[in-house]
């Protein structure tokens, strides 16, 4: 049999398949290329993810030379004339989330003053000395400041750049550890005297009944104003005890 005929059909015959089979395979690369790049133009043009919330981290507070946070006696801005019962709710704060270890006390400071009522009875009161403020002594991190931040009521700590700032040794002393006196040097109560430094008052009796002036200064420890009162042309300072005199 003839070399030609035996080999089957001629080399040429086979290059027309293998240009369809590598067109068969060349054209769903390209399909699978556009599709990638469509979905990267789809990627691309989605708005980010917004980023996670920031936790927020109680400010650093100075630790005593051993490392252990130690405590001390801070001021808390408050809401005026509720101090007391803001007190007594962080109090029970502490109480009911276990923290009796991180603080100690928690103070409304006051003093004692006499008041007078209309007919002339005397009587002694508390009176706030930094309305608007409460004192506490408790150790600084985490769980104790957001307890108190969390506290109805209270604003804030005292402080620099909201970073909580130790009372001073001296107000301390001032506010909180006052000294016991015997009753010999005991100081005497304070007199609430309503009047301040400029106002306006008429004298209600005594010898200057119904003459007006000004008040010039006030003595509480004795319970006195100093009123100028014009007599015959002249300015007069004139010493009464309070309840003598009247607003205008």
């Amino acid at each position: 049999m003839p070399d030609d005929v035996q080999g089957g059909a001629p080399l040429d015959s086979d290059q027309p398949e293998t240009n369809e089979l590598e067109s068969a395979t060349t054209e769903p690369a390209a399909d699978a290329g556009e599709a990638v790049a469509q979905d990267a133009d789809s990627e691309d043009t989605s708005s980010p993810a917004p980023p996670p919330p920031k936790k927020q981290v109680a400010p650093k507070v100075d630790k005593a030379d051993d490392g252990e946070a130690k405590m001390d006696w801070y001021i808390l801005k408050v809401a005026f004339n509720r101090e007391d019962s803001i007190a007594d709710a962080l109090r029970k704060r502490v109480k009911m989330e276990g923290m009796i270890e991180e603080f100690g006390e928690i103070v409304v400071p006051t003093e004692d003053v006499a008041t007078f009522s209309r007919d002339g009875k005397r009587r002694v009161t508390k009176r706030k000395l930094l309305p608007g403020y409460i004192m506490v002594n408790m150790i600084i991190n985490d769980d104790t400041w957001f307890l108190v931040r969390e506290t109805g009521g209270i604003s804030d700590f005292t402080g620099a750049a909201g970073k909580p700032m130790p009372m001073e040794p001296s107000d301390i002393e001032r506010f909180i550890n006052k000294p016991e006196l015997d009753d010999e040097d005991e100081t005497p109560i304070k007199t609430a005297i309503p009047y301040k430094v400029g106002d306006r008052v008429r004298v209600k009796e005594g010898n200057f009944e119904n003459q007006e002036g000004d008040v010039d200064s006030v003595d509480e420890a004795n319970g006195r104003i100093t009123v100028i009162i014009n007599i015959f042309g002249r300015s007069v300072p004139m010493e009464l005890d309070h309840w003598q005199v009247e607003a205008l």
